[in-house]
């Protein structure tokens, strides 16, 4: 076994950058940790769930396991709010946001902007965006400094993105793919993205944003990042579906324990 772990736990491959100064304090007595989740029967928990440093969205008529294990987690430290966008359940792919703002798109009822705005903090400005690309979490990611959005997004959706959130916004793609929101998830501490994405293309984009970035997967090899984790600077959720080694990169990248010690972990319970 202390062979083993030698092997493996080899620091993960990472491209880092000068980070940002850390503006954001954790809630006190706060662990950090990466959980696993199920949506129904689908591990896709990144298309049924929004989460940021001072909110998360979890969708409508799901079951009771699903909501508990956010609210465990989540909810004394921040509100976890039951909601439908337009009446669909997907919320975590037609909605993005930070701890600033969060734009929905224009199929949102009156209805469910202002069940939002009344479960939300006073902080976070809810905006509708009448954007023709209105798979908003697939078309952009974002954290609470930069945002990485769709080539072809409306310039006036580009500006309100750096107003509502207050964030510097970048075109980009993630291995070749638009959707960088649905290949990419951000956070302050690091980013998660696209497992086939070119060393050269995270260099520069880790340089871009300012911050590390690496390259992995989840839910036993999907390379749709965005849907099978969501996280903050404190916490991530991943699909049931994802493996040991798996969680391991998202807890190091993310920062949710201590550098190794998240693949050591992950290769002992492998192994057991």
């Amino acid at each position: 076994l202390a062979a083993a772990l030698k092997l493996f736990c080899r620091p993960n491959l990472e491209i880092s950058s000068a980070l940002l100064p850390c503006r954001f304090s954790l809630p006190p007595g706060l662990s950090t940790m990466a959980v696993r989740a199920q949506f129904e029967s689908s591990s896709e928990v990144g298309v049924f769930s929004r989460l940021t440093n001072s909110y998360c969205l979890v969708a409508l008529g799901g079951s009771e396991n699903f909501y508990s294990v956010f609210e465990a987690e989540l909810s004394k430290h921040i509100p976890v709010v039951h909601t439908s966008i337009g009446g669909t359940r997907i919320v975590g792919r037609v909605c993005v946001g930070n701890r600033h703002g969060l734009l929905v798109p224009s199929i949102t009822t009156d209805q469910e902007i202002m069940h939002l705005r009344n479960h939300l903090p006073d902080t976070v400005k809810v905006q509708k965006v009448e954007e023709r690309l209105s798979a908003l979490g697939n078309c952009i990611a974002c954290n609470d400094y930069v945002a990485l959005v769709h080539t072809d997004l409306d310039r006036e959706t580009e500006e309100v993105i750096a107003d509502v959130l207050k964030v510097d916004v970048f075109r980009a793609t993630i291995a070749q793919n638009v959707l960088v929101g649905s290949y990419c998830v951000l956070t302050n501490q690091g980013g998660l993205v696209h497992a086939r994405t070119p060393m050269q293309d995270m260099e520069e984009l880790s340089q871009l944003i300012q911050i590390p970035l690496t390259a992995g997967t989840v839910n036993r090899g999907s390379d749709i990042i965005g849907a099978g984790v969501v996280a903050n600077d404190w916490s991530a959720f991943c699909g049931m579906d994802t493996t040991a080694t798996e969680i391991g990169v998202v807890e190091n990248i993310f920062k949710l324990q201590s550098p190794g010690a998240a693949m050591q972990s992950a290769l002992i319970d492998t192994m057991m």
